[in-house]
């Protein structure tokens, strides 16, 4: 005769923690998803009656040029922007882990960008970059500072990274540094007996050591810059003339008030989709690479 189950306290505890959380997860991320995909399936604009499409608007998502150059953007931004935050990142963790004097202060003075708000960031970059520097390139005589980067097809988005950069190194230098602090001294002693100093110490010991780390960050770097939205939305609104439109951006755009509520539901269920394959498959490369170390 099989026992009834009986819950220990602890059991209770780990129930009592986990189902609120699960319900919070479901109403402020499963739900909204589902509720996506269901007005994808509309011509809903946002208010009043509509009608199901069926896949009409996802079929239509892969047609929009506007969509295709968004993506285009996104992607472009999204990998710059890990390249460029992952090396800064690393060479700070580097510095702030040796043996300086100051350096938690240092850690500390770098960490402010993190807290302070995208919206606030790009506000003020907004300024610097339409009326500060435009006023040094003309006093210094340079040409290329002398007008607004903002202003530039060419060259906005190179403004939008820059601040997204400035934003987001800094919570990858905490992470590198927790990887760097995990490497016993004793190995690096072992490897200065084999010669490995410079260069090679960091190739051959330090790299493949904070490999896990590695991986965290470019997974989470590459997710934040294709989600990116409060920088051009503070920096450039898209323009000019749509150069500078992410996915996410043109979601909220055109979904809100732009009468494509619908049409704008299946692009961010795609979106979605996109997001989680370029994960995955982020995750599964370095984690060969990982073990190749």
């Amino acid at each position: 005769m099989n026992k009834k189950h009986t819950w220990s306290k602890n059991e209770k505890v780990f129930l009592g923690l986990l189902i609120p959380i699960l319900i919070l997860f479901f109403c402020f991320n499963t739900l909204p998803l589902i509720k996506g995909f269901y007005y994808g399936l509309t011509n809903f604009r946002g208010y009043g009656n509509y009608d199901f499409v069926g896949l009409r608007n996802f079929i239509e998502v892969f047609q929009d040029s506007r969509v295709g150059k968004s993506y285009l953007f996104t992607f472009k931004y999204a990998i710059v922007m890990t390249i460029a935050v992952n090396v800064i990142s690393l060479i700070l963790a580097l510095g702030l882990n040796s043996k300086i004097r100051g350096k938690n202060a240092l850690r500390g003075i770098y960490f402010v960008p993190n807290i302070l708000g995208g919206l606030v960031v790009g506000y003020i970059f907004s300024f610097i970059f339409t009326y500060i520097l435009p006023a040094i390139g003309e006093a210094a005589g340079i040409s290329f500072l002398s007008n607004s980067i903002l202003g530039s097809t060419t060259w906005a988005w190179v403004a939008i990274v820059i601040v997204g950069a400035w934003q987001g190194i800094a919570m990858n230098t905490i992470i590198y540094i927790s990887g760097l602090q995990t490497v016993p001294e004793d190995v690096y002693e072992a490897g200065m007996l084999d010669g490995s100093t410079g260069w090679r110490k960091f190739k051959d010991i330090t790299l493949p050591l904070i490999m896990p780390f590695i991986t965290i960050n470019l997974v989470l770097c590459m997710k934040n810059a294709m989600m990116v939205f409060d920088q051009i939305m503070a920096l450039t609104k898209g323009g000019p003339s749509q150069s500078t439109e992410s996915i996410s951006y043109l979601i909220y755009n055109n979904g809100m008030s732009g009468g494509q509520f619908g049409f704008q539901s299946a692009n961010a269920f795609i979106f979605f989709i996109v997001i989680v394959a370029i994960s995955i498959f982020q995750t599964t490369i370095l984690g060969k690479k990982e073990e190749q170390l």
